[in-house]
């Protein structure tokens, strides 16, 4: 068994997100391939004539992606970042006609059980976190540099870190005495400089998330995808997202929200609600994992699906 044959991962509300799509003989986008569980079931619905287009950062992925190709040829895989969504679909001559798009958002459960990659506090392994390790700073490169009040501003937009200056003082003490290389000694340090501990989750919770957000462009990456989509989607197309946390959940909701409205005009205007283009609109309320989907898989416990459709 190789090493990565030892992480599995549970693809999260799999049949409602793909359901969504309502897949056809079109053309399909997962910008998020992982292990390629939402794939395998898309590529099951897909007609023959139909097209799988797969993304994702993260190179142990796109090597399973690229093994599925080789079996399907109705798959092409894209090593890029969902941000870059637009201009891999431009390269492909496929922008404006595809019909789903899929993005189930975070990290995944392979690149969280693999103490290698940096996402865990709980496993002891280098501080990564980078969804591709071939590109950008790592999480240790970019702790050793970023000045305090930078840091407890990134614990506290992206970790919701109450005590974000308190555990970034801690950190840039502890940095100018010995370089922070593991997991386990960031979440050590975070940890004695919590003072308030909540129950059934670990101190480093919010600040491990935060910083890997950061590193990784996670926000700003969906921000553009999500503006992209409008320009990717054939009239009629879905966008499908699955997200974890509130910060993202927020940035979609907002953008369906936004989009199924219109655009904000100044009052007066002899302009009738009928007349103001609505570029999309939501399919459904938000969809959460089932009690036996959670009871299977906990780490499922936070989804959220939503769905809208280009008018």
């Amino acid at each position: 068994m190789n090493a990565e044959s030892q992480y599995s991962h549970e693809t999260v509300l799999l049949h409602e997100s793909v359901a969504a799509l309502s897949v056809g003989n079109g053309v399909y986008v997962d910008g998020t391939y992982g292990r390629g569980g939402h794939s395998r079931l898309i590529l099951e619905q897909l007609g023959p004539e139909g097209q799988l287009v797969v993304i994702d950062k993260d190179p142990q992925a796109i090597a399973d992606a690229r093994a599925l190709a080789e079996q399907d040829p109705r798959v092409v895989v894209c090593h890029a970042s969902f941000a870059d969504m637009k201009a891999e679909l431009s390269r492909l001559g496929l922008l404006g006609k595809v019909d789903g798009i899929l993005l189930d958002l975070g990290v995944s459960s392979p690149q969280l059980d693999d103490a290698q990659r940096g996402f865990s506090f709980r496993q002891e392994g280098p501080l990564d976190m980078r969804m591709n390790p071939e590109q950008g700073l790592s999480a240790a490169e970019w702790l050793s540099k970023v000045d305090e009040k930078t840091l407890a501003d990134v614990l506290y937009r992206y970790g919701d870190e109450r005590y974000s200056r308190r555990i970034a003082r801690a950190i840039v003490k502890a940095r100018a005495e010995h370089p922070l290389s593991n997991t386990v000694q960031l979440a050590e340090i975070i940890a004695k400089a919590h003072p308030a501990w909540e129950r059934s989750k670990h101190p480093a919770t919010r600040s491990f998330q935060a910083i890997r957000i950061h590193i990784n462009a996670e926000l700003s990456d969906l921000e553009g995808v999500l503006a992209d989509s409008l320009e990717i989607l054939v009239s009629g197309g879905r966008l499908a997202i699955i997200t974890f946390h509130s910060l993202e959940d927020r940035l979609v909701k907002h953008f369906m929200r936004e989009q199924e409205q219109g655009p904000e005009l100044p009052p007066g205007l002899p302009i009738q609600d009928v007349d103001i283009p609505k570029p999309m609109r939501r399919l459904g309320k938000a969809i959460k994992p089932s009690k036996a989907e959670v009871s299977v898989n906990i780490r499922s416990r936070s989804a959220t699906l939503r769905v809208v459709q280009k008018v």
